[in-house]
């Protein structure tokens, strides 16, 4: 029961973060990391430094 537990909030994880990833410039297969331990903290750590980028596409955007 475990193992269903977790592959269905692996799911509800991952599909978000594959249509996230591409604004960071990473590829979205990288949401996959989830699933291993520590995965999501890394990857947020990297969606953090790159965050200026994403910055920079929504003021592109206003203008």
């Amino acid at each position: 029961m475990e193992a269903v537990i977790f592959i269905a909030l692996a799911v509800l994880t991952v599909i978000p973060l594959m249509r996230m990833l591409p604004l960071f410039d990473l590829n979205p297969y990288w949401a996959l990391v989830v699933i291993i331990p520590l995965g999501l903290i890394v990857l947020l750590w990297v969606m953090a430094g790159r965050i200026d980028r994403l910055k920079g596409r929504m003021e592109g955007r206003s203008e």
